[in-house]
């Protein structure tokens, strides 16, 4: 699987990075038809602290799978956004298992 990882308005982050990279290995491994992952970081306009703001498209099979959250940290974004792409994916293979 290809990751492309996208900084908007920050930093750039190796150890985000490698966190992200990492989990998303995971989930190509346990689903092998997902192709390509696009991830984007970015900094919202909460006043309440939930601004850090990560997005995860992935391309398989069928339309697109696209995750997003928000919390007070990107480590958290990112782990609600793999939680909530494999809770689609899981979805997506039931679907391929039944036809």
């Amino acid at each position: 699987m290809i990751v492309h990882i996208q900084y908007i308005q920050m930093p750039t982050s190796e150890s985000l990075s490698a966190i992200v990279s990492q989990n998303l290995e995971k989930v190509a491994n346990k689903y092998q038809f997902v192709i390509r992952a696009d991830v984007t970081f970015k900094l919202g306009n909460a006043h309440d602290g939930t601004d850090k703001i990560c997005e995860i498209e992935l391309s398989a099979p069928g339309p697109r799978l696209f995750a997003k959250s928000n919390t007070d940290n990107f480590e958290k974004s990112a782990a609600e956004t793999v939680k909530d792409l494999e809770r689609q994916l899981r979805k997506r293979k039931e679907k391929f298992e039944n036809h």
